[in-house]
């Protein structure tokens, strides 16, 4: 149960009602997690910058950011990020078993995407820590240091929410992710 209420467009404070009725208008309604944010300007303005800035000068193609959240919020136990994520790993063009196969850390579908998740997973796991042999496979799998870099990025972001959830107890308000 969640530890605070999710505000409406109404109760929210006015500076960020702007970006709320944004969120709402992508997403079809007031998500639970956006509505909890905006209790805080600076929380709310901090999650809407960083999608902001993926959105202007990320490289990262639908799918693969989805599966760069699947993956982190499978490590992080998120279970509102994993059921958020799955819908839209879905609606960027991944199946449900392949969302399933990214959260067990089981792909067997694409060797590029899975030497990218070793990385995003070994950076969660250890702190931003990535041994060079994770390192260099997602290198030898045809990922440059620019998009390596970027996964810093993506990996902060989904870090921001699982953390964000995790800290508030975020109700759960979008289908669940199937069981593993």
């Amino acid at each position: 149960m969640s530890r605070i209420p999710a505000h409406t467009l109404d109760s929210a404070p006015a500076s960020v009602r702007e970006e709320l009725a944004a969120l709402k208008q992508q997403f079809g309604k007031v998500l639970n997690i956006h509505g909890a944010m905006a209790h805080s300007p600076v929380v709310l303005q901090s999650y809407v910058a960083l999608q902001q800035v993926i959105g202007d000068y990320g490289t990262f193609d639908a799918a693969t950011r989805e599966a760069v959240a699947l993956a982190v919020g499978n490590v992080n136990e998120c279970t509102y990020c994993q059921s958020a994520h799955t819908a839209g790993a879905k609606a960027a063009g991944l199946t449900e078993d392949q969302t399933v196969a990214i959260r067990k850390d089981e792909i067997d579908f694409d060797p590029k995407l899975d030497a990218l998740l070793a990385v995003a997973r070994e950076a969660i796991g250890r702190q931003g820590e990535v041994t060079e042999t994770t390192w260099q496979a997602a290198l030898d799998a045809g990922w440059t240091d620019a998009e390596l870099t970027e996964l810093s990025a993506h990996l902060t972001l989904n870090l921001f929410t699982n953390y964000f959830n995790h800290m508030v107890g975020t109700d759960l308000d979008v289908p669940a992710a199937p069981g593993l």
